[in-house]
This record gives structure tokens, sequence and C-alpha cells, in this order.
């Protein structure tokens, strides 16, 4: 469908309950994008942003701009109350809270509803559930999502060795509010188990103030795989495929691409079943990803995110839906106007992501950009904030364009995606374009689909040494 006629669609049947006004809580690339969604929508935009923020692109397509705080994300973009008022004092019926920030905070979804607005995202319960790890695997336990392995409940220094005899070393302990990789230990043997639960637990109080951990089984060379959802929250859910992202540097994506290659397709088949059925069950709202780690042709649940995705677009370019068209028509009691069947795979999508950051050393590399050149041609999107003389300021996550590629099949995508990244230009900041161009021309193993979650980072071991 052209983005005419998807507009025309949109204008038509779009009217009463849809919403008047959104305000974004976020910046960068993903408040530019739901500024255009919204734009396409015919929705007004309210955008906001921190004092070190006041040059942010999608500040200059919204429809009003308000300044919620000082810098620090604390006291402006995890700053509930002034999110809150600034919507009070612009009239908007809706927030949009984006990736990242307060995306995933149930606290967040239910102080916006008690003040009268809708959240776009799904109910505070179900943010709440998959918030914590452990209530997560035993409600996909239930609607017979596999798992990996593990305790069945909380660990402490008490209990931790018995659970650890069901389970088998080596283990994994995680925090069950945690994410990035932080409250995490991988244990060996026995002997060093009790040392490291005190340690997640202290690092999970400090980062999630939640010492809850678990258990499990450490899987040596899994890949990372995951399923996008979409729920009306009426019990209707459909699957959008699924994402490979294994490309990882200290647990945080590098790479994705879509559709999750080399999969066996009856176990393909079986998991995207299991997460519609999932989402059935909870009568989910919204969009929503299943992660999984897949391991000798098995898929292990290990979280649900209830929020966009930062590689939201591999997908957009595979299937032809606007995720974030989707969430707004969804929050606004519009349901969801898809059914599984109209969901068709065309091809394969790339997405590598552009950080500001030193390609040898990772380094964030905060600064003026002095120039920057998108790339183009057939197949190739670019979500970026970006724009000649911006300057990326220190305080914030060092993401400054995702870099979105898409072809008739694998083969193509990696052809184009090679093409662009001799294209992309960004100049007066450091920036890993480099790690991508190795990855792209020179990893054989990726360019052969069989790369696993400690891939990159066993060969950025062996080139640093």
């Amino acid at each position: 469908m052209s983005s005419q006629a998807l507009h025309s669609e949109t204008t038509t049947t779009l009217e009463k309950p849809f919403l008047r006004k959104i305000l974004i809580a976020n910046r960068g690339e993903i408040a530019l994008r739901i500024a255009r969604a919204c734009r396409t929508l015919g929705i007004k935009t309210v955008g906001v942003y921190s004092t070190a923020d006041s040059e942010l692109m999608h500040l200059r397509f919204v429809d009003e701009a308000i300044c919620i705080g000082p810098s620090a994300s604390k006291d402006s973009y995890l700053n509930v109350n002034a999110i809150l008022t600034a919507a009070e004092l612009t009239g908007a019926d809706a927030i949009h809270p984006g990736y990242g920030f307060l995306s995933e905070n149930a606290h967040f979804a239910e102080a916006i509803e008690n003040a009268g607005l809708v959240f776009i995202g799904p109910r505070p319960e179900h943010i709440r559930l998959m918030g914590n790890k452990v209530s997560a695997i035993s409600a996909m336990k239930k609607s017979g999502v596999p798992t990996v392995p593990g305790s069945n409940t909380a660990i402490t220094s008490d209990n931790a060795i018995d659970e650890s005899l069901k389970i088998g070393f080596p283990l994994i302990v995680k925090a069950a509010s945690g994410g990035g990789g932080r409250g995490m230990r991988i244990v060996l043997k026995s002997e060093d188990l009790i040392e490291a639960v005190q340690s997640a637990q202290n690092e999970a109080r400090m980062w999630f103030n939640d010492e809850t951990v678990y258990m499990e089984r450490f899987l040596q060379t899994p890949r990372h795989v995951e399923v996008q959802v979409l729920g009306d929250g009426a019990g209707h859910a459909i699957h959008l495929y699924d994402r490979d992202c294994s490309l990882q540097r200290r647990h945080q994506k590098v790479l994705e691409e879509a559709p999750a290659p080399n999969l066996p397709e009856n176990a393909r088949a079986d998991i995207l079943a299991a997460c519609v059925r999932a989402c059935q069950d909870m009568q989910y709202r919204g969009a929503g990803t299943f992660e999984f780690l897949f391991e000798n042709n098995q898929y292990f649940f290990i979280e649900m995110n209830t929020r966009v995705q930062v590689e939201h677009p591999v997908t957009e370019c595979i299937t032809g839906v606007d995720i974030v068209e989707q969430q707004i028509r969804i929050a606004s009691g519009l349901g969801l106007n898809l059914q599984q069947e109209d969901i068709v795979e065309r091809g394969h999508a790339i997405e590598c992501r552009i950080n500001a950051e030193d390609p040898k050393t990772f380094a964030p590399s905060p600064g003026k950009v002095t120039q920057f050149h998108a790339p183009g041609g057939a197949g190739v999107r670019v979500d970026s904030h970006l724009y000649n003389g911006y300057v990326i300021p220190h305080c914030y996550d060092s993401l400054i364009a995702k870099l979105i590629v898409h072809g008739k099949d694998r083969a193509t995508a990696l052809a184009r995606t090679r093409q662009a990244l001799d294209e992309i230009i960004i100049e007066g900041v450091k920036t890993n374009i480099p790690l991508h161009r190795d990855v792209i021309l020179v990893d054989h193993v990726f360019n052969h689909q069989a790369v696993d979650i400690h891939d990159l980072e066993k060969r950025l071991l062996v080139e640093s040494v």
C-alpha cells in the first residue's frame, strides 16, 4: 500500500475516539519517528526536552515544545511530575514513551492513567508483570512458551545451593528487574555460587532498587531471536514474524535483521504461535517483543519488552506494518485492524545501530557534527536526528542513527548495506561505522548466518590482543 493510500485510509477512518494531541516523552531519533507517525495520522504533537536538548531535530516539527528540566535524565526525561505537568499545560490527551527512560515503568503508566490521560503502551499490570523476570517466566510457562531451565522462585544465599542442583553448572544468576547485562553473574562451579548471588543482589539493588535474583542454565552458544507482536487488549493478537539480534557487545545489540535467518520452519512456526497465544491469554495491549535464546534448535524465553524496540524498523520493512501507528491506533480504542493472514513476509532487512563512540575503545564521542550525509538508494532508510552543526550531548545514550536496508533476500540486503555504509558520512565525532563495515564486509561467520551472542565480543577480544 502506498503512503498516499495509507494516509487516505487513516484520514477517513481515524475519527473519534482518535487522540487529538500526543506528548512525546522521549528524545533523539525515536522522538522524531513518533512525531512523523503522528503527522501522518493528523494528530498534533508536543515535544519535551531538557536544557541540553533544545536543538533536537524533532522540536522543529512538533506543534508545541516545552522544557521539562535540566540535562540530567532524572530531572527531565525520568521526571514523571514534569512530564505530566507539560501534558496538562499543553492540553495533550495521550503520552507516547518511546523506548528507554520511562517506557517500561508501570508507575509512570499508572500516573498517566490516573491523570485522565492515555498511555500509549500496555496496561500497567502487564508492564509490571513482564518487568520482573521471575513473574514473566511464570506467566510464559502457563501459556506454553518454552523457558530456560532454572529456578522457579527468587534465589537467596539460603536456597541457592539446593536450586543449583536442579539446574546444573554452568548457570547464570540474573536480576529479576534487570536489563543490559547488569545484575548478572556466570557461575561455573558451586564454590563460587554464594558470592555470585550476593554480588548480583548488590548490583541489582544499586541499579534497579530491587535485589531479587533468580538462576538459569547458562547457554554457551545461543542466538538471540525475538518475536514482534501486536495486541488489541481484548484478546486479539498477531505476530509480525521474528528478528535476529545476536550481534551484541556487552549485552547491547549492535546489528539486527529480519526475518531471523536459517531457523527450522517447524520450530519457528511453533514459537510464533506460542507468542500470539501468550498475548491472547494476557489480553495484551499494544506492541511487545518476546526475546528468546535459540540453541540446538530450541527456543528459550528470557524476557518480554513491553514497548517499541529500537530495531522495530526491520520488521516494518519486511511486513509493511507501521508499528508506531498501530500503537497509536490501539491506544485510541480503535483496536487492531490487522489479521494474521494480512501479514506477509517480504524480503530481508538489516539495521546497523550507529553510535557516537570510538570504534576501538567504545568510549563515548560527544561533540559537534560538522558533516552528515545520509545514504540513499533502493531499500535504504535512515532514522536519525542528526544534522550538520548538531551538537551531540555527553549526558545521554550514544545512539545517533539507525541505518536500515531492505532487499528481496538476505544477499541483496547485505550488498545494499555494504554500499550504504560506504556512502554514509558523519564527521566531527567518532562513530562505530568502521565496526559495521568490518562485520558486513569481512566477517565470514556473519555473512553465512551462523553467529551467536558471543561471537562479536570474541572477535573484538582477538583483535585487541
